[in-house]
């Protein structure tokens, strides 16, 4: 079955190219050019994934994110963030709302379309999975096949990408994991896409974590790895 995916672009040109190469990889795009026809595809179509500007003329696509993702409709539908707007802040604040990816304009369509594909195998994969294993350690355990997490018996809300990056590193617990391999195995590509977006991903899921965060320890230089030591 073909996946439809909704491209939120006001600019038509740009809206226009990611389309046909979507339809070129196969995929069914569906067009919207501001928020409101956002909502129309959204209700009347079965989105598997949305790419989404920043800028929208009747709103904000950061707010739009926000949105979908407090649904309890559309929150497990993949966001890809694509903008001219490049700033670190931004990066950050669009991860933390649950976006699940970020390209800054102007963008490589085939990297583009190599991003979706690697979040959509990502999906079908964890759907797929029957796993009920259950990883404590002091504080805080971690449930793969509900992808709850608790520290200290208080859950924490992470996303689906946050949830992987973790286990990942936890199942590898003492070994440690280059930047790129984290890209191919966590993300799903190789690694010649930037690094940064690990190093932000990681921040910000050991802020999610509190105490028990200083268990991703960062070593300079290669990567990180979960270590039940927290010097």
């Amino acid at each position: 079955m073909s996946h439809h995916i909704l491209v939120v672009e006001d600019e038509p040109d740009i809206n226009k190219t990611v389309s046909y190469n979507l339809a070129n990889e196969g995929f069914h795009p569906v067009s919207a050019l501001n928020l409101q026809e956002a909502d129309d595809h959204l209700s009347s179509n079965n989105i598997s994934l949305i790419i989404l500007d920043l800028m929208l003329p009747d709103g904000s696509g950061l707010d739009f994110c926000k949105t979908l993702k407090s649904s309890n409709i559309y929150k497990n539908i993949p966001v890809i963030i694509v903008t001219a707007k490049g700033d670190e802040v931004d990066k950050v604040v669009g991860f933390e709302l649950g976006a699940d990816d970020y390209v800054t304009k102007p963008f490589s369509v085939r990297e583009l379309m190599l991003r979706i594909k690697a979040i959509l195998k990502r999906n079908t994969q964890e759907g797929s999975t029957n796993s009920s294993t259950v990883f404590s350690f002091e504080g805080l355990s971690i449930n793969d096949d509900s992808h709850e997490v608790f520290v200290n018996n208080f859950e924490i809300n992470l996303t689906a990408l946050e949830f992987k990056l973790l286990k990942h590193l936890v199942d590898r617990r003492g070994r440690v994991q280059t930047r790129d391999q984290l890209l191919e195995e966590v993300w799903g590509y190789s690694s010649h896409v930037t690094t940064r977006t690990v190093d932000t991903h990681v921040k910000r899921l050991r802020e999610k974590l509190k105490e028990m965060g200083k268990h991703i320890q960062t070593i300079r230089g290669v990567g990180y790895r979960f270590s039940r030591s927290s010097e």
